[in-house]
């Protein structure tokens, strides 16, 4: 996690060899898990101590590939509403070359 605050979250992740799939490029899924916590992050900053979350759908637009440096995530909250929280991240290198963007619908869960 690199910063943290009302409706926006930002977290780095290195590139490293085990990360790549075979056409030696990062594995979609992992670039993925990324943008999904550092959505969830951006929202938690939201939520009252009685709210929870879960991802209820993801969609992911992969723009280029990387095999070396680093992914930089950087979410916001689009919306909260009373059943749902939508989001939005960027994941670019650390060139700002834009490597995938994710749009994820949580549910909101409240504790009873």
């Amino acid at each position: 996690m690199v910063d943290l605050k009302d409706g926006y979250a930002r977290f780095k992740m290195p590139v490293r060899p085990e990360y790549l799939q075979g056409a030696k490029a990062m594995q979609g899924g992992l670039i993925v898990a990324l943008a999904d916590e550092t959505i969830a992050h951006a929202m938690m900053t939201q939520l009252t101590p009685e709210e929870g979350l879960t991802t209820i759908e993801l969609k992911s637009n992969f723009l280029a590939g990387i095999s070396y440096g680093e992914l930089i995530a950087t979410a916001t909250v689009f919306k909260k509403g009373q059943s749902l929280v939508i989001g939005d991240c960027l994941v670019t290198d650390n060139k700002e070359k834009n490597i995938c963007r994710v749009s994820a619908t949580f549910l909101l869960l409240k504790k009873k």
